[in-house]
């Protein structure tokens, strides 16, 4: 699927509380019998850590839906046609012999170079960044296309035009002739850190407004 796009979360951690009796076995004495978890509640819990109960539970939902509904409107599908890339026109190597020439004549060679190239289909997604029109999507979505269609949330769907690509982060700028869209304002990676909670939003095999959550696994990375 092509762009991902990532919104950071919230950050949350585990606290662990147990509630647990150790009872002992025969011929021990029972008066080093010590509930776990006095022993446990009187330890502080690791730096950076909370019990976790429903209201927090809840809170994280609330926040995580209110995170889509505003994200969702700015995401786009992307679906491109255009030439079969590494497909060289076949060219049967008997029209190179006068005898297959003759056999199968000049008509029908004519035909057969004249037949219609292969094409391909691709597909992925895009945000919007700028309310008239500019959209951000990877190269590997558009590179090679000759026809760009951009489907948005509400169902409209537009041409686009290729104003940009950069193959080297698989980055591509797209504009569509279209006014007073919902765009996504941009963030700042180097603020992003691992462990943080993240959406992402898409079209993963064009199910189009498809929303996931996960971590941020790493940074930095290269490849």
């Amino acid at each position: 699927m092509g762009v991902a796009l990532l919104i950071a979360g919230i950050c949350l951690g585990l606290g662990i509380a147990g509630n647990f009796t150790f009872t002992p076995g025969e011929g021990q004495s029972s008066e080093t019998t010590t509930p776990l978890s006095s022993k446990i509640s009187s330890r502080p819990l690791l730096a950076g850590t909370f019990p976790l109960g429903d209201q927090d539970i809840q809170a994280q939902s609330t926040t995580l839906i209110q995170v889509a509904k505003k994200a969702r409107p700015a995401v786009v599908n992307i679906s491109t046609t255009g030439p079969r890339k590494n497909q060289d026109s076949f060219q049967s190597p008997f029209f190179d012999d006068p005898f297959f020439r003759r056999f199968f004549g000049e008509e029908f060679e004519r035909r057969f170079e004249q037949s219609p190239s292969p094409r391909q289909e691709a597909g992925g997604s895009g945000v919007i960044v700028s309310d008239d029109g500019y959209i951000i999507t990877n190269n590997h979505v558009v590179e090679n296309g000759d026809n760009i269609q951009v489907l948005l949330s509400d169902k409209r769907t537009f041409t686009a035009e290729v104003i940009g690509t950069d193959p080297k982060t698989d980055l591509a700028l797209l504009k569509i002739d279209a006014e007073d869209l919902p765009v996504l304002s941009w963030g700042n990676s180097n603020d992003l850190q691992v462990g943080e909670i993240v959406m992402a939003i898409g079209n993963p095999f064009g199910l189009s407004q498809t929303v996931t959550m996960g971590i941020v696994s790493a940074v930095g990375r290269a490849n």
